[in-house]
Protein backbone atom coordinates (compact mmCIF):
# COMPACT_ATOMS: atom_id res chain seq x y z
CA UNK A 1 0.00 0.00 0.00
CA UNK A 2 1.52 3.44 -0.31
CA UNK A 3 0.98 6.79 0.69
CA UNK A 4 -1.92 7.61 -2.26
CA UNK A 5 -3.72 4.34 -1.93
CA UNK A 6 -3.83 4.71 1.91
CA UNK A 7 -5.56 8.17 1.33
CA UNK A 8 -8.13 6.68 -0.79
CA UNK A 9 -9.55 4.43 1.31
CA UNK A 10 -9.62 6.58 4.66
CA UNK A 11 -11.45 9.40 2.37
CA UNK A 12 -13.98 6.63 1.20
CA UNK A 13 -14.18 5.47 4.57
CA UNK A 14 -14.91 8.94 5.89
CA UNK A 15 -17.66 10.14 3.45
CA UNK A 16 -19.52 7.42 4.01
CA UNK A 17 -19.92 8.45 7.70
CA UNK A 18 -20.29 12.20 7.17
CA UNK A 19 -19.71 14.55 3.91
CA UNK A 20 -18.14 17.11 5.84
CA UNK A 21 -15.11 15.88 6.56
CA UNK A 22 -11.22 17.77 6.85
CA UNK A 23 -8.14 15.86 5.88
CA UNK A 24 -5.91 15.79 8.75
CA UNK A 25 -2.50 14.16 8.23
CA UNK A 26 0.76 13.76 10.65
CA UNK A 27 3.22 13.62 7.88
CA UNK A 28 3.52 16.19 4.89
CA UNK A 29 2.55 15.50 1.92
CA UNK A 30 5.56 15.12 -0.56
CA UNK A 31 3.60 15.68 -4.14
CA UNK A 32 0.11 17.45 -5.13
CA UNK A 33 -1.30 13.66 -5.78
CA UNK A 34 -2.72 13.12 -2.39
CA UNK A 35 -4.23 16.85 -2.17
CA UNK A 36 -6.10 16.08 -5.24
CA UNK A 37 -7.18 13.18 -4.30
CA UNK A 38 -8.61 14.84 -1.67
CA UNK A 39 -10.02 17.39 -3.68
CA UNK A 40 -11.83 14.48 -5.85
CA UNK A 41 -13.37 13.30 -2.27
CA UNK A 42 -14.24 17.09 -1.77
CA UNK A 43 -12.29 17.54 0.78
CA UNK A 44 -12.48 21.57 1.80
CA UNK A 45 -9.47 21.49 4.36
CA UNK A 46 -6.14 20.09 4.95
CA UNK A 47 -4.08 20.56 8.23
CA UNK A 48 -0.71 19.13 7.92
CA UNK A 49 2.75 19.83 9.13
CA UNK A 50 4.60 20.31 6.09
CA UNK A 51 8.33 20.18 5.71
CA UNK A 52 8.33 18.68 2.75
CA UNK A 53 11.36 20.12 -0.39
CA UNK A 54 7.81 19.94 -2.69
CA UNK A 55 5.84 21.60 0.05
CA UNK A 56 5.22 24.21 -2.74
CA UNK A 57 3.35 21.58 -5.24
CA UNK A 58 0.69 20.36 -2.30
CA UNK A 59 -0.10 24.68 -1.80
CA UNK A 60 -0.45 25.23 -5.28
CA UNK A 61 -2.26 21.85 -5.63
CA UNK A 62 -4.82 23.08 -3.03
CA UNK A 63 -5.44 26.50 -4.46
CA UNK A 64 -6.15 25.15 -7.55
CA UNK A 65 -8.82 22.88 -6.20
CA UNK A 66 -9.70 25.99 -3.83
CA UNK A 67 -9.06 24.01 -0.89
CA UNK A 68 -7.92 25.68 2.79
CA UNK A 69 -4.53 24.46 4.04
CA UNK A 70 -2.79 25.06 6.96
CA UNK A 71 0.72 24.09 7.86
CA UNK A 72 1.54 23.59 11.22
CA UNK A 73 5.26 23.29 11.29
CA UNK A 74 5.44 20.06 14.04
CA UNK A 75 5.02 16.45 13.27
CA UNK A 76 3.88 14.46 15.68
CA UNK A 77 5.66 11.15 15.03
Amino acid sequence: MNRVGAAKIALERAIEINDHVALVSDGFFPMGDTVELAAQHGIKAIIQPGGSIKDQDSIDMANKHGIAMVVTGTRHF
